[in-house]
């Protein structure tokens, strides 16, 4: 039973060291549906002048940071690659284990897997921690319509 129980803290520990949390896996994720999530992300429309979306990682990642990490990509280049290439969005995967990246990590306060928004208004950053995408890892479909929504959302349309 000791035995058990080390083992179970020590491996708790390795996830919480990686930045990795116990999220809930698709099969015990609720269903939602596309209403839901776009209910959950902001109605009103905000034009931003620039947004930066980061997903930050360590060096190493669980299943479900790096499907984070896939999905965001993919949401990125199959409805904003314009926005990314004529530079009103940044996308950036950052690696924080990395020194070239600790300021950055230090101004969004990343500390493990996580993905931010920094919506640039007027030179002034509102920065801002999304950790709804955590619970839609099982579903890709799910994931891109949410983060595609709020980001629409967030360059006003």
């Amino acid at each position: 039973m000791k035995k058990i129980f080390v083992s179970s803290f020590l491996i708790l520990i390795s996830l919480m060291i990686s930045g990795c949390s116990l999220i809930p896996t698709a099969g015990e994720q609720n269903n939602e549906s596309k209403q839901e999530i776009n209910n959950s992300v902001t109605n009103a429309k905000v034009s931003v002048d620039k947004l930066e979306v980061y997903y930050f990682h360590r060096n190493a990642r669980c299943k479900t940071c790096m499907l984070i990490g896939e999905y965001t990509a993919k949401t990125m280049m199959e409805s904003f690659s314009e926005e990314v290439s004529n530079g009103k969005i940044d996308y950036r995967e950052i690696n924080i284990d990395l020194p070239e990246n600790k300021e950055v990590a230090q101004k969004f306060q990343a500390s493990g897997s996580s993905l931010f928004i920094n919506q640039i208004k007027d030179g002034q950053d509102k920065i801002e921690q999304d950790t709804k995408v955590w619970s839609l890892t099982g579903d890709e479909f799910k994931f891109k319509a949410y983060l595609s929504e709020k980001i629409n959302s967030y360059l006003g349309k």
